[in-house]
């Protein structure tokens, strides 16, 4: 029978016909053992015959398997198996104890052993093992190029030992060792060596030395305890579980209390695997606090603390906003960091320190006796603020979560005090230039940006909380702690925090400091209606000149202080400066976006960094209100403009939301119906200011209700009412000029409700000025006007001169048009033809 179909058997056969007992594998085996004595003393004389008996056997099984298909007897199959050693072949191959007569298989397993099914972990560890003997066996004979590539390869399995939960592979560390020793036999050995490398392998020389130099640095304890006992290293499984997301669990399971260099593999290893895939970081937080709970000296629980809140921050890395819940806990980290710190003062965190080559090593001491640790307070406060910032963003800002969540800015506000407070030991004054100084810089903006924009009340009340919080003994060098609440002298208190704060930042060499503090007190001075102060440190610090290249978060803040200022000067009736400082942005169709309040509305994708510059809603300044002083104030300077110069305010028109358009849409009006919001209030105001109304617009611009926004509204009012009265007399004048020959001053000063003094220092001031060409008679009390050829014409005269020139130019296009004028050329020889044939008919 071919060896093909032998090798075929019945489907149906039963696990009790495949089962050979032990007397029959030694039958089997006895037998095949004589077989091949004979087939060796045999091989010579039948290798000539070999290949034609095969052919014929072949044809002849053949024909009698045609017959017989998949049903070959018992002796077929001894045959068949004999043929192939005692081996099962065909579909009862795959059955269970088909392979229990093989001979190879009898002489290495017994008959009650099972197959071993390996893990992965196995398999990996097993891939590494064998790696590490080629090297080894390689190394002996100094193959370069072949342990090159042989390294390269166990580099790449080494890196992925976080995945299979285990510490580094001990093989590893076995490995790193024999290359050392080779490399130090090798180069002891160069020089007494004739034979030279070539090029190939010299440079596949000079790669494993930088290679096993730099895994060997980070191995150090490890290489010294294989060295110093090297079956005791690779014989010792490790028990303690290192794996990157080691559960709760697992740790249980360990003894009470782990041993330090336990605990610094456990962080060494999750250390390793920020950043990586398929990471469980919350069993990684999980068992950061329960290593927390366990360790003993105050450097163990800086370490662990440093490490679980950036491991907390990057769990929600990728998110929108950090949760509440894991907000107030990594809230809570930060602070106990801070009292371990403050507990014990010789361990410093900052960003400056060396990076250690070991972190189960305690860095010493410097010469002040500080020991210095990795890790940067200021970051992990800027992110908390961040965080709750966004967090506001994605809320309405009309529920009652939005509220809920605004009371977390009382402890960040504390929080921030202690790391200023911290800092404040840490940096010298004489260090605040250098790189360790911008940390506690950091912290003072933070702290700066959440105060600034706050009424004095609400700060004094955040910094009575803030530090009620902190220790007694603790105060600040760079503004002394407030005891109580200061009443009147609140103003007082402010202004020197915002001012000493800002002290700070205006040191650092980083100009971004310096600009953002210089605007955030440019905002604060406008706020508590410190115009004159604020005008001139905007003015000073040329910010105007320059922040057109700034980027886009300091143009919102430069946005901002300029608006604050407007508002600051229409307070204190500064009307043209209201106007100058109001106009780019209240005229801009983009108010919002300019303020850092929102986005276009045709703008539907949002990129991380244009949300990053969105402010949250309590930080808004009111648009309304912004709108309503601005066109109040271009109504109070407008209307008797365009009463002196007609043509004045369509020259100065710059922005289709300037004064005079939004006016000339309310004239084209056919109907007014009663105004609606506070632009309508204005318009109608400004109307019956043009016609001398000065009472009705009072009672106008009185209804708006958007002006008890301001801090005290009755004065405003007032305030608006007084300008509204000399405003509607400059337009009475300028108006009438060209119909009156004299005025009384005593009716002007009935008609319009002003003391005859004030009527005439009015009156004097457009005389000054030549906007009117008269003088005041003081024997009759009245403005006598000087009519002459050089006076302006009237309203009437205005218009028929206008008609007159635009007269003129129809005539003169239809001149041109006669002649052939506007390029227009005529065919003269066709308008002749033309003519004839017309004249033939």
């Amino acid at each position: 029978m071919s060896r093909f179909f032998s090798t075929t058997y019945e489907a149906e056969s039963s696990d009790e016909e495949n089962l050979v007992s032990s007397d029959e594998e030694l039958l089997y085996s006895s037998k095949e053992s004589s077989e091949d004595e004979l087939l060796e003393e045999e091989l010579s004389e039948e290798n000539s015959e070999e290949e034609g008996a095969e052919e014929e056997g072949d044809e002849d099984e053949e024909d009698d398997d045609d017959e017989d298909w998949g049903s070959p007897s018992d002796e077929d199959e001894e045959e068949s198996d004999d043929e192939f050693g005692g081996k099962v072949r065909g579909r009862s191959y795959f059955l269970k104890g088909a392979k229990a007569g093989s001979e190879s298989e009898s002489d290495e397993e017994s008959e009650d052993e099972k197959k071993v099914v390996k893990s992965a972990k196995d398999k990996y560890l097993d891939e590494i093992a064998e790696l590490v003997e080629e090297i080894e066996n390689h190394s002996m004979v100094e193959d370069w190029i072949s342990i090159g590539n042989l390294f390269d390869q166990l580099l790449k399995l080494v890196v992925r030992h976080p995945q299979q939960h285990i510490p580094v592979p001990r093989q590893f560390i076995r490995c790193l060792v024999i290359l050392e020793d080779v490399l130090a036999e090798y180069k002891a050995n160069q020089k007494d060596s004739k034979k030279k490398l070539n090029a190939t392998e010299s440079k596949s020389l000079n790669v494993i030395r930088q290679r096993a130099k730099k895994s060997s640095k980070e191995y150090p304890n490890e290489l010294a305890a294989y060295r110093k006992d090297a079956d005791a290293f690779l014989s010792n499984d490790g028990t303690v579980s290192l794996s990157v997301t080691p559960s709760v669990d697992n740790f249980n399971k360990l003894s009470s209390a782990p041993t330090e260099k336990d605990l610094f593999n456990a962080l060494r290893t999750i250390i390793e695997s920020r950043g990586k895939r398929n990471v469980d970081q919350k069993e990684q937080l999980a068992s950061l606090e329960n290593f927390f709970e366990e360790a003993e000296t105050p450097y163990e629980q800086i370490s662990i603390l440093l490490l679980q809140i950036s491991v907390r921050f990057d769990l929600y890395s990728k998110a929108n906003f950090m949760p509440p819940e894991q907000w107030k806990i990594s809230l809570g980290s930060v602070s106990k960091l801070l009292d371990i710190l403050d507990a014990n003062r010789k361990y410093v965190v900052t960003e400056t320190a060396t990076v250690p080559d070991d972190i189960a090593i305690e860095p010493k001491a410097n010469t002040k006796g500080v020991i210095e640790i990795v890790g940067s307070i200021a970051s992990f406060v800027e992110r908390l603020a961040d965080e709750i910032t966004s967090h506001l963003l994605a809320l309405d800002p009309h529920s009652t979560e939005y509220i809920v969540r605004l009371r977390d800015e009382a402890p960040l506000y504390t929080l921030l005090l202690r790391s200023q407070l911290f800092y404040e030991r840490v940096v010298p004054d004489s260090e605040l230039t250098e790189p360790q100084g911008s940390q506690l810089a950091r912290v003072v903006l933070k702290r700066l940006e959440s105060i600034y924009y706050k009424p004095t009340r609400l700060i004094v009340f955040s910094e009575v909380n803030a530090w009620n919080a902190v220790d007694i003994k603790e105060n600040s060098r760079i503004y002394p702690r407030l005891l109580s609440d200061a009443g009147p002298q609140n103003v007082t208190y402010t202004n020197g925090l915002i001012d000493s704060l800002c002290s700070v930042l205006y040191r650092q060499a980083n100009s971004v400091f310096r600009k953002r503090a210089v605007l955030c007190h440019i905002y604060n001075y406008a706020l508590n209606d410190q115009y004159y102060k604020a005008r001139d440190m905007l003015l000073l610090s040329h910010l105007q000149s320059s922040i057109d290249t700034a980027e886009p978060q300091l143009q919102i803040h430069f946005n901002r202080a300029l608006v604050q200022l407007g508002l600051s000067a229409f307070r204190r009736g500064l009307i043209h400066e209201t106007q100058q400082l109001l106009q780019e942005v209240a005229t801009s169709p983009r108010q919002k976006e300019l303020l850092g309040q929102g986005v276009q509305r045709f703008q539907v994708q949002q990129s991380q960094v244009d949300k990053q510059r969105l402010l949250p809603f309590h930080m808004h300044i009111n648009l309304e209100l912004l709108e309503c002083s601005f066109y109040t104030a271009s109504l109070l300077i407008e209307v008797p403009l365009m009463a002196e110069y007609a043509d004045y305010a369509k020259r100065r028109q710059s922005s289709p939301k300037a004064f005079r358009r939004v006016l000339e849409y309310h004239e084209r009006q056919v109907f007014d119906g009663p105004p609606e919001n506070a632009r309508d209030h204005i318009m109608l105001a400004a109307r019956a200011l043009g016609k001398f109304d000065w009472k009705k617009a009072a009672e106008l611009l009185g209804k708006i209700k958007i002006w008890e926004l301001f801090k005290d509204s009755e004065s405003i009012k007032k305030m608006i009412t007084s300008r509204l009265q000399v405003e509607a007399l400059r337009t009475f004048v300028f108006k009438n000029r060209s119909f009156f020959s004299k005025c009384s001053i005593a009716v002007l000063s009935q008609t319009f409700e002003l003391e005859e003094s004030k009527v005439r220092s009015i009156l004097a001031k457009l005389i000054r000025n030549e906007d009117v060409n008269a003088y005041i008679n003081l024997k009759t009390n009245t403005l006598d006007f000087v009519q002459n050829e050089e006076s302006k014409p009237n309203k009437l005269e205005e218009l028929v001169l206008t008609l007159s020139d635009k007269c003129g130019q129809i005539i003169e296009r239809n001149e041109k048009l006669s002649v052939g004028g506007y390029q227009i050329q005529l065919d003269t020889k066709k308008l002749g033809q033309n003519r004839s044939s017309q004249n033939r008919k």
